[in-house]
């Protein structure tokens, strides 16, 4: 008994390719629980006529306060005075707790996903203060 091939159906190649769609993007679906930066204030690479008083930083995901730190630093990579990371929901922010002279300045930061995966990252931005002095990179003396 001979068996003729069959030829395939628009409807078979369809089901085939959705199929195959599907499977390539299921591996995906776990780094969607991972917590991303959406949006901050200042931008990356803002370049500000006027030192910021307070940073903030909006997530994909709400925040836990127990698990963030935003950390702001100068171009000598010295910490700068700042307030404890204040959060609500998605949101976390610092306040600034001396006027920033200019200078480049980089806020870093450290949050935990809602799988419990840490997420982390850093941009930079920089004050241009026409009235303000520019920045010394000497020490201050001992």
């Amino acid at each position: 008994m001979r068996t003729r091939a069959r030829r395939p159906t628009v409807r078979g190649v369809v089901v085939a390719a959705l199929a195959a769609t599907a499977l390539t993007l299921a591996p995906a679906a776990p780094a969607a629980a991972h917590n991303t930066l959406q949006s901050s204030t200042p931008t990356r690479d803002a370049r500000l006529t006027t030192a910021p008083a307070q940073i903030t930083l909006r997530f994909r995901q709400p925040l836990n306060p127990a698990f963030t730190t935003i950390v702001l630093s100068d171009a000598g990579q010295r910490r700068v005075a700042t307030g404890e990371p204040a959060v609500t929901g998605p949101d976390g922010s610092i306040t600034v707790d001396q006027p920033l002279g200019n200078g480049t300045y980089t806020v870093a930061y450290r949050v935990v996903s809602a799988d419990g995966h840490p997420v982390q990252g850093a941009y930079q931005f920089t004050v241009a203060d026409p009235s303000a002095p520019e920045p010394t990179d000497a020490a201050p003396p001992p």
